[in-house]
């Protein structure tokens, strides 16, 4: 998993309140376990309309927000079904930062579990970052070690996050990444069953 230290990137606006993780990524995408080419299916039905065409109007089609790596949403993010997913449409699209003021929990640890980070701000703040975002050409800086963005205008807002998922992203760990990190100790113990009850080794 790459690590998430600090992101320098143009942020999107989406103004949608409750949406959920089939918006996200469509049921018909869920076929596959890899994590790479979900990104066309992400926001589909709000993307495409019925017969394939892009939709003009969708925040993520407009040139302006053309590799956008932060995404501005509505209150309670994610909500639905808990398909992993859905993060990783959003990665393999380019976004690896989601600020809302509320997401549902099953999609905000699975955003966390992947290296995608959910940034929780009060609604008033999340309001005023999608003002900034209009336009597009804007920098906004996430930096998770002092825990706050930062608009182009230079307003600051601070985040909470769990000491130990912070810690976990900042180094790139994901599951298998920490369990790793005792491979030493893993090996020991095996080394020593093997030893103690070689019947087992058979």
């Amino acid at each position: 998993m790459k690590a998430f230290t600090r992101l320098d990137g143009r942020a999107a606006p989406l103004q949608l309140a409750n949406v959920d993780t089939d918006q996200i990524i469509p049921a018909q995408f869920l076929k596959t376990v890899e994590r790479e080419g979900l990104s066309k299916g992400l926001f589909f039905a709000l993307r495409f309309d019925d017969q394939g065409g892009v939709r003009p109007e969708f925040v993520l089609n407009k040139p302006e927000y053309k590799g956008a790596s932060i995404l501005i949403a509505g209150d309670n993010f994610g909500c639905g079904s808990s398909r992993e997913h859905a993060p990783w449409a959003l990665m393999d699209f380019g976004i690896t930062c989601v600020i809302s003021s509320s997401f549902a929990d099953i999609f905000k640890n699975n955003c966390l579990n992947n290296g995608l980070l959910p940034v929780i701000l009060k609604p008033e703040e999340v309001e005023a970052l999608m003002d900034e975002a209009k336009g597009g050409n804007h920098v906004f800086t996430v930096d998770l070690e002092s825990q706050t963005v930062t608009a182009p205008s230079g307003a600051k807002f601070h985040f909470d996050i769990d000491p130990d998922r912070k810690d976990k992203l900042m180094k790139g760990l994901d599951a298998i990444g920490e369990t790793l990190q005792h491979a030493g100790d893993i090996d020991l113990y095996e080394s020593k069953r093997a030893l103690s009850t070689p019947w087992m080794e058979a």
